[in-house]
């Protein structure tokens, strides 16, 4: 029986030394750029999970408002029928709001734990690396994204055991995380261009709290676009939460939507705040 042909040696750039060596001299070439970037964005998202497995206090303090908003509030009116829902109760029209507000409240405040790093002087040890600057900032927004996912299963489990109707079409449930995803990505890109502009922690703060609310009342996300007065309504145009809410309530409960729109808005407004938060990172890291 016949030998399986040997492998060929590795050509020598120097005739005088052995091919083998070559590896011990010069290290083979590392791959960089864009061949490299879907490996580094899931490397990074890792990493941000990795805290929350370290301390998952986060996840059961953040329950705790979106469970008061469908007890109180949606409880409440839906009681007093004051705002017109099309026909639905309206602790089931608030309940996709709800899980879009707790996932924005996530990310919006994801600038300071990148400033954080600065300090700490992890930036700079990860700008120096190949991994490119989006692929840095594209993990953390889908590491957002992820965190606000699971915030949004424990509004979904509330929402039920309150006796909200949903649906549970595996397929329409999938098209409820992509949303989550995408919107998240947005907003916590949003906190991280901001954090690029001040720079400081404090800055951030505010400027956090002075946006959560406006982009929160100025959506769709607590009532219908059409009771708004004129100039609410031409924000809640411009507003991606009000995209990302009218996907969540077409998906969960039927309502009529435009979801081609809603998730093209939002894989836009994904894509700007990556590319805006990334032209940022070096400032920061400065």
């Amino acid at each position: 029986m016949s030998e399986a042909p040997a492998a060929p040696r590795p050509v020598s750039a120097d005739p005088a030394r052995p091919a083998e060596l070559d590896l011990l001299v010069s290290p083979p070439r590392a791959r960089t750029g864009w061949r490299v970037l879907p490996a580094r964005v899931a490397a990074m998202c890792a990493v941000e999970l990795q805290k929350l497995r370290h301390d998952r206090t986060e996840l059961y303090t953040r329950a705790i408002q979106p469970a008061l908003w469908l007890l109180i509030f949606g409880e409440t009116f839906t009681r007093i029928r004051a705002i017109p829902t099309g026909g639905i109760p309206y602790l089931d029209y608030l309940a996709p709001g709800i899980i879009a507000q707790s996932a924005m409240f996530i990310a919006i405040f994801y600038g300071i734990m990148i400033i954080w790093e600065r300090d700490a002087g992890i930036l700079t040890k990860l700008l120096v690396t190949p991994t490119p600057r989006t692929a840095l900032i594209t993990g953390k927004a889908f590491a957002a994204g992820v965190k606000a996912l699971i915030q949004a299963v424990v509004v979904i489990v509330i929402a039920a055991l309150l006796g909200v109707a949903m649906t549970w079409n595996p397929l329409r449930l999938l098209g409820v995380a992509l949303a989550v995803v995408l919107g998240s990505a947005f907003f916590s890109c949003l906190s991280m261009t901001i954090a690029g502009i001040v720079l400081t922690r404090d800055r951030l703060m505010g400027i956090g709290q002075a946006i959560t609310m406006p982009l929160f009342f100025g959506s769709n996300a607590l009532y219908p676009v059409s009771v708004m007065p004129g100039w609410l309504q031409v924000i809640s145009t411009i507003n991606p939460l009000s995209y990302q809410v009218n996907a969540l309530r077409g998906l969960l409960l039927g309502t009529p939507a435009h979801l081609p729109t809603d998730f093209a808005v939002l894989a836009v407004a994904a894509a700007l705040g990556i590319a805006s938060a990334s032209s940022l990172l070096g400032r920061l890291a400065r």
